[in-house]
């Protein structure tokens, strides 16, 4: 007897958008026996997790706060992902755009212009695309792995990150702690709903959003970029050039992490720090998969695993719950989206004999 896993001839289209659904579900029945395999009543703690978080306007609008970043970093990725380019540095990449942004206001703190704010944002998008065009050069250059290459990049710009808030960019004030100045209120993001943290950079997200589904919907970048990752022999034939692609999708998503990053410290955060994001540049991976790689479905990618954030530290302070719950969610929403795509687009063959059966 023979297992073997053999790809449909007609995957079911209507599965691709059933799968999110299904994985969800699968990933709250598991969570319900991890909570009891724990001592923690089930329902209590998805009520925890994913109620309580959101049942009032503060918790609302901290849902957006924290899908801002997560929507911003998937969108970027998205586009390199449907070109399969595989950009798994956003994390970095956010880091870098944080540092290029916060560092203007270190060298220009004293000055109270309206135009900081603009430039803090256009120089996050800039630091950001910087990065990713490192990962872009050795692919096209040298054939690196992107994968290899934007990752490791993460781990460089997080200890650059430490290094310049211990040492130049470091508060002269702060009493020696490893922290920049705070941010004056012309290098902050405006709030949008007196009483919270809901700032500007959720309204670029969603211009991101639409600007990004315009592009891939009614441009011949966009259309490049269906065709390259699609049948890259038919885009090669077409004329497309599969390295100006790279090059654009590398840095377009370097661009969006890099705002997600300046948007952070500019936002909630108020300042640069040693650690500026609890991973949202690896979680938006994941919003990018659940989102099926569609603008729209990112969105409500972001909102949920916005939730997960939220519910973690609900459940941390209510019930005594770990922190890592949140990334216990997170990877069980990967893995069960990843195995129900697999049995969408394959099916199982059992060799008896040398007869096959499905």
């Amino acid at each position: 007897m023979l297992l073997k896993i053999v790809k449909r001839p007609e995957p079911a289209r209507a599965m691709v958008y059933v799968t999110p659904i299904l994985a969800l579900a699968l990933t709250v029945l598991t969570g319900m026996s991890l909570f009891t395999f724990l001592g923690v009543d089930p329902v209590e703690a998805l009520q925890n997790f994913f109620i309580l978080p959101i049942n009032d306007q503060y918790g609302l609008t901290e849902l957006f706060v924290k899908a801002t970043p997560l929507i911003l970093c998937a969108i970027g990725l998205s586009v390199g992902f449907r070109a399969n380019v595989w950009n798994i540095g956003a994390e970095g990449q956010l880091t870098i755009g944080a540092i290029f942004g916060g560092g203007l206001f270190v060298y220009f703190h004293d000055v109270d212009s309206i135009l900081l704010l603009p430039a803090m944002v256009l120089m996050g998008a800039v630091g950001g695309a910087l990065w990713a065009a490192i990962p872009a050069y050795l692919k096209t250059r040298f054939n690196a792995n992107e994968i290899l290459t934007s990752l490791m990049l993460v781990y460089v710009a997080t200890l650059l990150l430490s290094l310049l808030v211990h040492g130049p960019f470091r508060d002269p004030d702060g009493y020696n702690f490893p922290e920049s100045r705070i941010f004056s209120d012309s290098a902050t993001m405006p709030i949008l709903l007196e009483g919270t943290r809901l700032h500007f950079g959720t309204i670029i997200a969603f211009l991101a959003v639409i600007t990004t589904w315009i592009m891939l919907a009614k441009t011949l970048v966009g259309f490049q970029i269906k065709v390259i990752g699609a049948a890259p022999k038919a885009g090669a034939y077409a004329g497309f050039s599969q390295k100006k692609i790279v090059w654009f999708s590398l840095l377009f998503g370097g661009a969006m992490a890099g705002l997600a990053g300046v948007s952070e410290v500019a936002g909630p955060v108020g300042q640069l720090l040693p650690s500026i994001s609890p991973g949202y540049g690896f979680t938006a991976i994941i919003v990018a998969f659940l989102g099926r790689l569609h603008p729209v479905g990112i969105i409500f990618a972001g909102l949920l695993m916005a939730l997960t954030y939220l519910g973690g530290e609900t459940a941390q302070i209510n019930l005594g719950m770990p922190v890592a719950v949140t990334g216990v969610f997170q990877g069980m929403v990967l893995f069960y989206l990843l195995a129900c795509d697999v049995l969408v687009n394959y099916r199982f063959q059992l060799n008896f004999f040398g007869k096959a059966t499905s």
